[in-house]
């Protein structure tokens, strides 16, 4: 098999890594999931390299863990690894409080805060790979969804609470509003941008926002009683610029205001 058919999934068991996994298997790729301390990173030829490793919603805890995974994990690889290519997956949430989002926009961060660690560290992950002189691509992915999702997802908090309970209490008020991308077309640009990409930063998002207003009016097209806190804060982040994307392979497909009756339907039937 071609060296543009293997693949090495580094954090290849998470939610968007098992995805990626098996679509690429299903597209004939040789894909190759490895564990961390796995000896083969450092002698084999790893191919393509899918950089999915990284922490979420627990990051605030775990600080030390969170750096490990984003950036001295990346750093080995970069250093040490034989590869076609590497695509480092970082986060569309380095644009908080930004009023442009394309990808060569000035980001603010801000040490005392905990929760900018983890914009920090991605965007150390970021640098690592654009300024280590191998052949790399940076993907800033926007908040995936699909089968799968982890518990601590905003969509899957809500999703579990209206299938079991038929009831949702939104902590944040009905204009917040987020970008929201199908894990569907995430795994079929990711390997696009990884084999067909030039050197640099994509931004990997839907590139229209949708508003809790708006998931609270689906839901409750089931039948879901949806209510929000009173003076509930307004978390909003900006509109994700995605003509880079659209310029290398179109636009993404796919909307969670379509997609969220067959996600109901899947919670639904969840034990």
């Amino acid at each position: 098999m071609s060296e543009a058919l293997r693949a090495t999934l580094i954090g290849g068991k998470g939610f968007v890594g098992r995805h990626l996994h098996q679509a690429l298997q299903a597209k004939g790729w040789n894909s190759y999931v490895a564990e961390r301390d796995d000896p083969r990173l450092t002698t084999d030829d790893l191919g393509h390299v899918f950089y999915c490793a990284g922490l979420t919603a627990d990051f605030r805890q775990r600080p030390y863990a969170t750096v490990d995974a984003h950036v001295h994990l990346l750093s080995s690889i970069l250093q040490q690894a034989k590869f076609a290519s590497l695509t480092y997956l970082s986060s569309t949430r380095v644009y908080a409080g930004a009023t442009n989002t394309q990808e060569d926009a000035a980001l603010t961060v801000r040490s005392h805060l905990s929760g900018d660690l983890y914009n920090i560290s991605k965007l150390m992950g970021e640098s690592l790979c654009l300024h280590g002189g191998r052949n790399v691509r940076v993907v800033r992915l926007s908040n995936v969804y699909g089968t799968g999702m982890p518990e601590q997802n905003f969509l899957a908090d809500i999703l579990n609470a209206a299938t079991k309970t038929k009831r949702v209490v939104f902590r944040s008020s009905p204009d917040s509003e987020k970008d929201y991308i199908s894990i569907t077309d995430v795994v079929r640009f990711l390997p696009i941008i990884a084999t067909q990409g030039e050197i640099g930063i994509y931004n990997l998002a839907r590139g229209r926002n949708t508003t809790h207003a708006r998931i609270a009016a689906l839901l409750e097209q089931f039948g879901v009683s949806c209510e929000f806190e009173n003076h509930a804060p307004c978390i909003s982040f900006p509109p994700i610029s995605t003509l880079k994307l659209e310029s290398l392979s179109g636009q993404p497909e796919l909307d969670i205001t379509s997609e969220l009756p067959a996600l109901f339907n899947h919670y639904t039937k969840k034990p």
